[in-house]
């Protein structure tokens, strides 16, 4: 499928909201030199986000409202180049074990929050009438 002038213009517009977000909240709370708790929770938080969307209505109904908030706003506030980033500046300053445990633990929170997501947005979206 070839995305239409329209939503690339709507992911456009949601990636750059999305971004000074990102940079906005990295510079209101910097990371510091050990565990990335800011971008930690920044990936954290946007992954439960995106796992929500699907829940809303406006985005089931709505191409535009899906692409400006899921690859636009969320794309661009989630980072893997900031996570990867401070995983290697970790390893670079030896610190393996915070390393480790953040690599680690971003993944694993990540996919513990889409789950959770994932059931809350199934419970909203569940049809009385069908049990669905």
């Amino acid at each position: 499928m070839t995305p239409t002038p329209r939503l690339l213009g709507c992911v456009a517009a949601g990636g750059a909201v999305g971004a000074v977000l990102r940079w906005s909240t990295g510079e209101l709370v910097p990371d510091g030199s050990g565990f990335a708790w800011t971008t930690f929770a920044i990936n954290v938080t946007g992954s439960f986000l995106l796992a929500l969307l699907p829940a809303l209505a406006v985005v089931r109904r709505s191409p535009a409202w899906a692409a400006a908030l899921g690859p636009g706003v969320l794309g661009g506030f989630t980072t893997l180049s900031a996570y990867s980033e401070r995983t290697r500046a970790l390893l670079a300053d030896d610190r393996v074990a915070v390393a480790a445990g953040y690599a680690a633990g971003t993944l694993v929170a990540c996919l513990a929050v889409i789950a959770l997501a994932d059931a809350l947005a199934s419970a909203w979206t569940r049809d009385p009438e069908s049990g669905r």
